[in-house]
């Protein structure tokens, strides 16, 4: 007897939970895998959510969302200048995933192609899977920034296709999308009539410019759905509250199909969420530890021979050049993690386009993050060595 779907068998494990529970079998591991804050969420929105325990907010919300966190939501960042209406446009979400997955449950069917970013976010591609979709690859290379270019998404365009899938600041890679080139983009989804899809998660982590919302560009916002999250901007990724800003066509009908799978986010996490939204102040604080971070792990990479990088203009991430060590992306970081015992991920984990890369996440404290490259920077040393 089959008892499992089709759906079920096809879903695997993801690389960094591999190499992240492998990495918990061994000692003094510096873990640059997982892209998660390692500073606890700021005290006063804990407080928050204990002061909302006090007071008895312990039942269930709105599907969409208490009328304040969505309130919010509409006040805060990038959000706040294109007017969406708390009622009938936003939806809070168990974290930015959750966003996603109701989004794809309602504009996703059989065959339906779905044009993503390569390098990406592994989760994009078995999301789109999942329900149903097909996930196609744009390519993108180091030589243009791992920038997603809007003539390279109208040549994989098809009668198929629904929508483009956007990660600006971008994981793995921390390619920001300057605003000329999502300009072209905005103009191929109207001109071929597609939704876009705008995972702006780590909107508030950029080192240059501010990073432009494609959805504020003329005749956008109502054919783009921005997913976003409190995990990256507040240290928040264990209270799960993301949300997502679009068409109320959209929005009404994830309603519901929240209703059938987890009814409404936390209603403590959403009201630690309006403190923290009405505080943006304590998101710069984070966004200063990454800045700090970032200058470190560059200046380590930079005295590494072999190795180059395209300097990341958002996140917290970087995307190293690993070819001229003739080693798979793969084995390069599992002999890493068993020679040196750190965490970097292999970038064919993120595409095909991601092979000879490794994503390193600086989200360790700084003097993990010293050690860290110095282990790397004796790692390459010795297989130049080996090599010669």
């Amino acid at each position: 007897m089959v008892v499992l779907s089709k759906r079920a068998r096809n879903l695997h494990q993801g690389a960094i939970r591999a190499m992240f529970d492998k990495a918990a079998t061994m000692d003094r591991v510096i873990s640059m895998g997982i892209g998660e804050p390692d500073m606890a969420t700021p005290m006063p929105i804990c407080e928050a959510a204990a002061m909302a325990l006090r007071n008895g907010q312990t039942h269930y919300t709105p599907n969409a969302g208490t009328l304040e966190c969505r309130q919010a939501v509409s006040e805060w960042g990038n959000i706040k200048e294109l007017h969406y209406d708390s009622r009938s446009e936003i939806i809070i979400t168990p974290g930015g995933m959750g966003a996603l997955s109701l989004l794809l449950s309602a504009i996703v069917e059989e065959g339906v192609e779905i044009l993503i970013q390569d390098p990406q976010w592994l989760n994009y591609a078995s999301q789109v899977r999942f329900f149903g979709g097909v996930p196609v690859p744009v390519p993108t290379s180091a030589e243009k920034g791992f920038v997603i270019q809007a003539a390279d998404i109208e040549q994989k365009i098809t009668e198929k296709t629904k929508a483009i899938m956007l990660n600006s600041p971008n994981n793995p890679t921390g390619a920001v999308i300057p605003e000329k080139e999502l300009r072209k983009i905005a103009e191929v989804a109207i001109r071929h009539d597609l939704l876009v899809i705008s995972d702006e998660v780590y909107n508030t982590l950029y080192y240059t410019e501010k990073p432009v919302s494609i959805s504020a560009l003329p005749g956008m916002k109502d054919r783009t759905i921005v997913i976003n999250s409190l995990s990256k901007a507040f240290a928040m990724t264990g209270w799960r509250l993301g949300f997502a800003a679009g068409p109320a066509e959209i929005i009404s009908k994830m309603v519901p199909a929240q209703e059938n799978i987890s009814a409404c986010a936390n209603s403590i996490a959403q009201a630690a969420a309006v403190y923290a939204l009405h505080h943006p102040e304590l998101s710069e604080t984070l966004h200063t530890v990454f800045q700090q971070r970032r200058r470190i792990v560059m200046e380590g990479l930079d005295a590494i021979p072999g190795i180059s990088y395209c300097e990341p203009d958002g996140a917290f991430y970087v995307f190293p050049n690993i070819k001229s060590f003739r080693m798979t992306s793969y084995e390069f970081c599992n002999r890493l993690l068993e020679e040196e015992h750190v965490v970097c991920i292999p970038g064919s984990a993120f595409g095909q386009s991601g092979e000879g890369y490794m994503r390193m996440a600086y989200t360790c404290s700084e003097d993990e993050l010293v050690e860290g490259l110095q282990r790397i920077k004796r790692f390459c040393e010795a297989i130049r060595g080996n090599q010669a």
